[in-house]
């Protein structure tokens, strides 16, 4: 009896683990793309020609932020855009999702260097750390409007 209970527990465990991890999917950010160190990212950028995009966010808390996620960041459009023109950089601040102390601190400080005030706020950068952009909220902006800013910020950066 004791044994069929810890096999019945053990098995909702991983049931709930799994579902918990599919649910999430739809807005969490694809961890292979983003960076979470701004240094990195900008010594990428610097070598590659690209323009830095950092994405103030509240991931798993707020709605303006999921949808940016869910409409741009998503798109298989802005998906390729990025690949060859774009560092992502994430700064979030989840309400339940974990983060280390120390990404909660460097978090914190980009905050306050680019005196964000809401989310989303996305800020632009070239690779030499020259801020060109900086965009509070969203609005149902499509991927295509989107990507044709990042383009005249790239003509201008150039």
């Amino acid at each position: 009896m004791k044994k069929s209970m810890f096999v019945a527990i053990a098995c909702l465990m991983a049931a709930l683990s799994v579902m918990t991890a599919v649910s999430g999917k739809d807005t969490e950010t694809d961890s292979s793309t983003w960076l979470t160190d701004l240094p990195k990212a900008l010594g990428l950028a610097k070598s590659e020609h690209k323009l830095v995009l950092m994405d103030f966010t509240g991931s798993d808390w707020c709605p303006p932020c999921k949808a940016l996620h869910k409409t741009v960041f998503s798109s298989q459009d802005f998906a390729d855009y990025a690949k060859t023109n774009l560092v992502l950089v994430l700064v979030d601040f989840p309400n339940a999702k974990p983060q280390t102390e120390e990404l909660k601190k460097a978090n914190q400080a980009l905050s306050d260097k680019f005196k964000v005030e809401g989310y989303p706020t996305v800020i632009v950068l070239d690779g030499n750390g020259n801020q060109l952009s900086k965009e509070l909220g969203y609005e149902g902006t499509t991927p295509k409007e989107f990507i044709a800013n990042l383009e005249k910020l790239k003509q201008k950066a150039l």
